[in-house]
Formats: structure tokens, C-alpha cells, sequence
């Protein structure tokens, strides 16, 4: 494990951030030739029933991000605050293997917060390593990749996370961690922690 000695806590977290870039880098080059169609049935947790798990650094990555943008406020105007879509309807779940798909109310598709009307990624650049791994059903396959080395990848951004906070390689889910991150940044007593990693 790799140790960043720095008293500044803002050089600190850029260093970390940084590695966090470089995992990122292996992964698009281990899931080199995969797709995805942009259906973002990916990002509607409630049709996948999968939601990617985050660290603290990764939140950190998304917090920049979202403060590029010009905070959650500029956001407003791009993402829905009721978890509604205008994006294009993915068409949920197979029913019955039939190639049939139904589809979910709005509130029952769990739609990423990232997620815009538009369909896109309001963070892509910064989005987190379970986004980055082609777990949907629909996402194109390139060459093979194995399970070792997902998990190689996923110790990695642990072992950035671990020199972020205490605690902070401990994945939550990513809306809890971004409703979380909210409510610490109003005031409210912060909970981090807790769950454990499961992309």
C-alpha cells in the first residue's frame, strides 16, 4: 500500500485523487473494446436491482464533479429532483425471457441522481469504478475480462480510500453516500461507513 505524506489535507486528497484517475485509466483499459448503447438502463437501479457502491474518494471525485458543474444547483436545471425521466425509456426488466420488457413508474426505476433528462452522465468523467465495469445486461462485449481482475481493481480504489479517511474504503451505496454527503454538508451528523463493498 502506497502512503501520501502531505500535511495539507487539500494536496492530500488531490494526490489521492489522482490515483484514483490512474485506476480509472486501468479499467477502460482492461474493459478495453466493451459498449454500451446508452440505454442507461444501468443508471435505474430499480430495473437492474445493482447499484454501485462507492468510497469515500470516489465521492470526492463525484463532489468535484458536481462542483465543476457549478453545484447540486446547477444541476437542478438537468436532473430531476423526483427521480422522473424524460430520458429515453430503457423498457425495465425482461419479463419472462420472453424478450418482452414492462415498464416501472418513475419512482420504482431508483434513476441514478447523475442521471440527466437528456440520458447522460452529469459527472461521466468522474463517474465511479461500478459504473465503469459494464454490468448490464445490454453492454457489448470486447475481450474477456476476469473476475481477478474487477477485484484487483476494486482493492485498489479500497486501498486509495483507506488513505482518504478513516473508514473511507468501506463502499456505501452511491445514492445513500450522495443523500449522505447532503446531509453533512447541511449540518446533520454525517453516517459513513457501514456497508460493505458489493459491485
Amino acid at each position: 500500500m502506497r502512503r501520501t505524506s502531505t500535511s495539507d489535507p487539500r494536496r492530500l486528497e488531490a494526490d489521492l485523487l489522482a490515483e484514483l484517475s490512474a485506476v480509472y485509466r486501468e479499467t477502460e483499459e482492461i474493459f478495453h473494446g466493451w459498449s454500451c448503447q446508452a440505454s442507461t438502463e444501468c443508471c435505474r437501479f430499480g430495473i437492474t436491482g445493482r447499484e454501485p457502491y462507492v468510497t469515500s474518494i470516489e465521492l470526492a471525485a463525484v463532489r468535484r464533479a458536481i462542483a465543476a458543474r457549478g453545484g447540486p444547483r446547477a444541476l437542478q436545471g438537468i436532473v430531476r429532483a423526483d427521480g422522473g425521466s424524460a430520458a429515453p425509456d430503457p423498457q425495465a426488466k425482461v419479463d419472462g425471457g420472453a424478450g418482452r420488457r414492462r415498464v416501472l413508474p418513475n419512482a420504482a426505476e431508483r434513476r441514478c441522481p447523475m442521471l440527466t433528462d437528456a440520458g447522460r452522465c452529469a459527472i461521466y468523467a468522474a463517474r465511479p469504478l461500478g459504473c465503469r465495469t459494464f454490468y448490464c445486461d445490454r453492454a457489448s462485449a470486447g475481450a474477456p475480462v476476469r473476475h481477478h481482475d474487477v477485484t484487483r481493481l476494486v482493492r485498489k480504489v479500497q486501498e486509495v480510500a483507506a488513505r482518504h479517511e478513516p473508514g473511507g474504503d468501506l463502499g456505501r451505496p452511491l445514492t445513500r453516500a450522495l443523500a449522505d454527503d447532503v446531509a453533512g454538508a447541511a449540518g446533520a451528523p454525517s453516517r459513513s461507513g457501514g456497508a460493505r463493498r458489493g459491485r
